[in-house]
C-alpha cells in the first residue's frame, strides 16, 4: 500500500511542479508543503511511538522507515525543482546574451570602418 501512495503522490507532486511551476499559487505551495515537511519531521523527532503506529497503519514495519520514504520524496522533489529552476534561469541567460549582442552588433558596412578595426603598428620599444 505504501509504495502505490508514495508513487502516485510522488507522479502528482511533479507534475503538478511542472505544469504550474512558474504561477504563484505552485510557488506557495511548493512553501506550504515544505512547512508540512518541516513539521512532519519535527512531529517524528518529538512522538517516534506514534509514527510508528501511522507507519504500520500504512503498512511499513517502522516510523524510521515511514521517514526514510518521506525523505526520499522530498529528496527526488528538491532536485526536480532544482534542475527546472536551473534550466530556466540558463534560458534567461541566453536570451539576455543574444539581447545584448544584437544591441551591440558592429555592422561591416565598408572597408574603411574594416580598416579601423586592423590592429596598429607595434611601436612598443620593448618589444625589439
Amino acid at each position: 500500500m505504501i509504495k502505490a501512495l508514495l508513487l502516485l503522490a510522488g507522479a502528482a507532486l511533479v507534475a503538478f511542479f511542472l505544469a504550474n511551476r512558474r504561477k504563484a499559487r505552485a510557488k506557495a505551495g511548493v512553501k506550504i508543503g515544505f512547512v508540512l515537511f518541516v513539521v512532519f519531521m519535527v512531529y517524528a523527532v518529538i512522538r517516534p511511538d506514534d509514527l510508528t503506529w501511522i507507519a504500520n497503519r500504512l503498512g511499513v514495519q517502522r516510523g524510521t522507515d515511514l521517514v526514510l520514504y518521506a525523505l526520499v520524496m522530498g529528496f527526488a522533489f528538491v532536485t526536480v525543482s532544482t534542475y527546472v529552476r536551473f534550466r530556466e534561469q540558463e534560458l534567461r541567460y541566453s536570451r539576455l546574451a543574444r539581447t545584448i549582442a544584437l544591441q551591440n552588433a558592429v555592422r561591416p558596412d565598408d572597408d574603411a570602418d574594416a580598416r579601423a578595426v586592423e590592429p596598429a603598428q607595434d611601436d612598443d620599444p620593448l618589444r625589439r
